[in-house]
């Protein structure tokens, strides 16, 4: 049975909390408030100062995905977590942002 976006989006968000908690020993990390986009409400949390947008999708504009991390970010720096089928997890961020986000990683 196919499994619909909307399931397919929160089980990637479940999995991506996972691999941080697993990788990052991000031990916080879970499923965001999933009610509305915003920097109250990031797909995953459990790290501070980063905002993340999880992507589980087999189409993917970078772009467009970055535009909406940092619509919803606020003051924290975005990031996106994106992987298609059978495929490894990628980050994308912003050049400019490498240095907070590792920062952000480091403070774990």
């Amino acid at each position: 049975m196919p499994i619909n976006s909307r399931q397919k989006g929160a089980a990637g968000e479940r999995e991506w909390a996972k691999f941080i908690r697993k990788m990052w020993n991000a031990v916080t990390a879970r499923r965001g408030c999933q009610f509305a986009g915003g920097p109250d409400s990031p797909d995953v949390t459990g790290i501070p100062g980063l905002h993340c947008e999880v992507k589980r999708t087999e189409t993917f504009n970078a772009y467009k995905a970055m535009s909406q991390a940092i619509r919803d970010s606020g003051n924290n720096t975005p990031y996106i977590a994106y992987r298609k089928n059978c495929e490894s997890w990628l980050i994308i961020i912003q050049a400019d942002d490498v240095l907070k986000f590792v920062k952000a990683i480091n403070e774990l």
